[in-house]
């Protein structure tokens, strides 16, 4: 639970949503932070306080995302004991980020307050009144979303020092995927097949034989397999250049089942098999092996606006707004926009991005291309490229290459530890931390 309220936090001021982002970053006050008229301190850690009012916020905070989200909360006491352990947490992990000097530049900084602006459809200024609204100074909330910022980057760094992963613990995984989806390799075969009757007398075997070999010879010297098939194969597949299509090695008759199951794909069994029915020329066409993972792959538009000292950030954002309404109004489509106005290579391809796999895209583009519908188009978007709309047009289950098998498991492992490992670096950092808790004024 208390790393749930944490990823809330983040994921409000990552995704711009105002009011949450507003108080999670009150929440988030630097040391020395001003007390108001009515509060009190209940912590220190380090040199980080942490204020009466600041938990009442974050309560606030997390009650409003988890009731858009459906969530259940615990108990109130629970509830608040959770959130003030989460926060002793967190000031404890800014405590550490400060000490290491961690930089965060004023330009990511930027990308991030454009990001809360745009996606809640706000100018600047607009962003401005409303935080004044709200009781929070734009200095101050830069300066936590800057906070943030460093905690994620310190966070993030000690993880990768401390979730090891080995190839063992890949190759264990992708055989415990391979084995409990219950699958077998499957085997795409190409035959060229010279018939031989019943009973036929043996000069008509020999000179079927000898077609055969010929047949053979000549796919050993480089022709085609599929033309030979054309031309030669009396089998019913002939048209589509002998391919028996993919079949697990059981659904394969024996015969064919003990020739194949060594060959590589595009290997040629190197001599006739004879049979039956006649003789036949066998290629394993494709070997495919039973895939641990698949990688949902996305088909994506979009527009760029790069932004310039002659047309800033804010103007941008307004713009891409109204290119919004007019494809929203069918007054335009969204490839005519993209081919007028974008400043992107795909322009001319009306935005067209093409099939993409997860990890293309810088983060901020990829979590808002991940989470529209088919057809959906974003709300403005900034990434160090510039102002971006993002639309899905269509999304697909793909089979993973080996490499990409291996980064998908390894991927997945981290994710299964991270909890574990990030529990045990806030039991340290807690531990090696002053922690004063005061009790509220009488």
């Amino acid at each position: 639970m208390t790393e749930h309220f944490r990823l809330t936090l983040g994921a409000a001021l990552v995704c711009g949503a105002l009011a949450f982002g507003a108080a999670a970053a009150r929440a988030q006050a630097p040391s020395g932070a001003t007390v108001r008229m009515g509060d009190y301190i209940v912590a220190v850690v380090n040199q980080e306080l942490l204020t009466a009012r600041e938990v009442e916020q974050r309560m606030n905070a997390v009650r409003e995302a988890a009731a858009r989200a459906g969530a259940t909360l615990p108990p109130p006491d629970e509830f608040r004991r959770k959130v003030f352990d989460t926060m002793l947490d967190e000031r404890a992990q800014m405590s550490n980020a400060r000490e290491l000097f961690v930089k965060i530049d004023d330009a990511e900084v930027e990308r991030s307050v454009l990001n809360v602006a745009a996606q809640n459809q706000l100018t600047l200024a607009q962003l401005r009144q409303r935080l004044a609204e709200e009781g929070m100074d734009y200095t101050r909330f830069r300066n936590n979303l800057r906070d943030q910022i460093l905690v994620d980057r310190a966070r993030e760094r000690e993880m990768q020092i401390r979730i090891r992963i080995t190839d063992a613990d890949v190759d264990a995984l992708l055989e415990k995927k391979r084995q409990q989806s219950g699958g077998k390799p499957e085997y795409n075969l190409a035959q060229i097949l010279v018939t031989v009757p019943d009973g036929a007398a043996a000069a008509l075997v020999s000179e079927r034989e000898a077609r055969a070999e010929a047949a053979l010879a000549r796919v050993k010297a480089g022709e085609p397999f599929e033309v030979v098939a054309r031309e030669v194969s009396e089998d019913a597949n002939k048209a589509v250049g002998g391919a028996l299509g993919l079949r697990p090695l059981d659904r394969l008759p024996d015969v064919f089942a003990d020739r194949v199951r060594d060959l590589k794909s595009g290997e040629l069994s190197p001599t006739l098999l004879r049979t039956g029915a006649g003789f036949h020329v066998l290629k394993l066409q494709e070997r495919r092996d039973v895939q641990a993972f698949t990688v949902t792959q996305t088909h994506a538009r979009h527009i760029l606006l790069r932004g310039s000292p002659q047309f800033d950030q804010a103007a941008a954002g307004r713009q891409m707004m109204e290119f919004k309404r007019q494809i929203a109004s069918g007054a335009t489509t969204f490839e005519q926009v993209a081919r007028d106005h974008s400043e992107d290579s795909s322009a001319q391809q009306g935005g067209d991005l093409g099939w993409t796999s997860p990890g293309t895209f810088v983060p901020e583009f990829e979590d808002v291309m991940v989470a529209l519908p088919i057809g959906g188009v974003s709300d403005p978007l900034v990434t160090r490229f510039g102002m971006h709309l993002i639309r899905v047009d269509e999304r697909r289950q793909t089979a993973l290459d080996a490499k990409q098998e291996r980064e998908q498991a390894r991927g997945l492992l981290r994710e299964e530890r991270y909890p574990v490992a990030l529990a045990e670096w806030n039991k340290e950092l807690r531990a090696r931390a002053y922690v004063e808790l005061r009790e509220p004024p009488p």
